[in-house]
């Protein structure tokens, strides 16, 4: 199949609004198109606003510090002129803003498979599953720890929904599978599973360097191409408050200098890891982006680089992470102007802290989804699937989550705003009204009837009948109907066609690595 082929099966046809059986399933879904965000972003900050948070962070730079805990970077930061003091680097305003302005405002993410190649930076918006939960939840198991088997139907949903555009990590941690050598299956799964998208976990030299060269492997690539432009990228978190450690600098100093990307987000919960005002902690996460940020320009100028926001609050009762409150909305808004005034690319999340998929975790999921949207954020870890504030994965739940992520792909569709003489209709308006009084409706007018079936927005798992017609039916709530779709897209599944050389290619590196023992652990 041609490349151009490839893309058109991919892409489906018609428009946005309109809804097709997937080769997954017999899920009608709307087909593969990444958002573009048509809005303005919100920018709940006046000048004054962005000028004192940017101010703060600098001030937090200049004269407290950031620890980093990795040889190299304290040598790099001495190279630089920065004031290195035992592990705490200081360093200047405008070394800084002279790095960040060496990162591009807008790049490519091209995996094996082009037609998949996300774009991060301007108006786009890309989402991805959640990554990295110890445990899973489905109305058949309850909790309980990840496996790999739950693990690899993860990724199927993934890849099966054309509303997820890039893997963020692991879908849940298969802890079956011993940590030396969890990277090399899982990736292997993802590689072979899904044409989307990969990432990189920056925990030891090994694991960063396995993924890129499966990816190099799975995309046939040699390594001059594979360093000319990002085919897959790591996020780190900082140790907040105020530190990068050793494995995740080091992971990231390894992308860079192969010319793959790199996400800085760090996590900051107001009232615990940061101050408890939303000022405050913004200007500590933008400080602690900002100084790896830097290192890695510095090392290599020009390299992809994103800015994330994992800034929330706790519940001062009892000390737990919450998301999707009116303080995470503001503080992805917060940091979604920050990073505009940066020229950086954003990333954020959809979270909540709901322990099932009930409607808490749909209302703090789609406050989250939304005020991504609202932020100009262009990569959005955690879209779907996320439960028990990033402790648990669920299918039912990452499958709910989709509808409100095609929802927003909707929403962005142009043809929800143009404004042509067909669009206004006054021809259609007038012909309704030429019509007898009790004839005077749209349903049947041409304008109509050639525009019905891709008009407004099908849902794939919403339910519109009223109660009577729904009680008929099985009375199956939300969950209930997600559970039902789940089981359908994996007696359905079909993987995306790897080419047979790549995927023997792998295999073998795989079983290579592992009896070398794969990465080391302290267990």
């Amino acid at each position: 199949m041609t490349e151009e082929a490839t893309k058109t099966r991919r892409r489906g046809g018609g428009r946005a609004g309109n809804a097709r059986r997937t080769r997954a399933s017999a899920l009608a879904q709307m087909p593969w198109a990444p958002p573009v965000v048509p809005d303005r972003p919100v920018e709940p900050l006046a000048e004054e606003g962005v000028a004192a948070i940017h101010d703060g962070a600098m001030r937090i730079l200049e004269e407290i510090g950031i620890a980093f805990l990795n040889e190299e970077a304290l040598a790099l930061f001495r190279k630089a002129g920065a004031d290195v003091d035992g592990e705490t680097v200081r360093m200047g305003r405008d070394f800084v803003m002279e790095m960040v302005g060496k990162a591009p405002r807008t790049f490519t993410i091209t995996p094996w498979n082009p037609a998949r190649e996300i774009t991060v930076g301007g108006r786009h918006l890309n989402f991805a599953a959640v990554a990295s939960p110890p445990n899973y939840w489905d109305l058949e198991t309850g909790k309980v720890p990840g496996t790999r088997a739950q693990c690899r139907n993860l990724l199927k949903l993934s890849q099966a929904f054309d509303c997820l555009h890039f893997n963020g990590g692991y879908p849940v941690e298969p802890v079956d599978v011993h940590a030396s050598v969890r990277h090399l299956d899982v990736v292997f799964d993802m590689l072979t599973l899904t044409d989307k998208v990969v990432h990189a976990y920056s925990l030891g030299p090994e694991r960063v360097e396995d993924v890129m060269e499966m990816v190099k492997i799975a995309a046939g690539l040699d390594e001059e191409t594979f360093r000319s432009r990002p085919h897959m990228f790591t996020n780190i978190n900082s140790t907040s408050p105020l530190k990068h450690d050793q494995p995740m600098i080091d992971g990231c100093l390894r992308c860079v200098r192969r010319g793959q990307a790199v996400v800085v987000t760090p996590f900051t919960l107001a009232g615990a890891m940061a101050p408890v005002t939303l000022a405050g902690a913004v200007a500590q996460s933008i400080a602690e982006a900002l100084s790896a940020i830097a290192l890695f320009q510095w090392v290599a100028p020009g390299s992809p680089c994103v800015i994330g926001t994992f800034t929330s609050n706790v519940d001062m009762k009892s000390g737990a992470p919450a998301f999707g409150t009116p303080e995470y909305i503001r503080a992805t808004q917060m940091t979604g102007q920050m990073a505009r005034f940066y020229g950086l690319p954003l990333r954020a999340s959809g979270s909540c802290a709901a322990n099932v998929p009930d409607g808490q975790a749909m209302w703090e999921t789609a406050h989250s989804l939304w005020s991504a949207a609202q932020s100009r954020t262009n990569m959005v870890y955690h879209a779907a699937g996320w439960l028990e504030g990033g402790l648990i994965a669920s299918p039912e739940k990452l499958i709910m989550d989709c509808e409100i992520l095609q929802q927003i792909q909707r929403y962005c569709d142009p043809a929800l705003t143009a404004t042509g003489a067909e669009d206004i209709a006054v021809d259609a308006i007038a012909e309704v009204n030429a019509l007898p009084a009790s004839e005077r409706h749209f349903f049947g007018i041409d304008h109509t009837q050639s525009r019905f079936e891709e008009a407004f927005y099908q849902p794939f798992l919403s339910d519109w009948r009223n109660y009577e017609s729904w009680r008929l039916a099985g009375a199956a709530w939300t969950h209930e109907r997600a559970h039902a779709l789940f089981r359908e897209i994996m007696a359905s599944f079909d993987a995306p066609p790897l080419p047979a050389d790549r995927a023997e290619a792998l295999a073998a590196f795989v079983e290579r690595r592992k009896a070398e023992g794969g990465a080391p652990t302290d267990f």
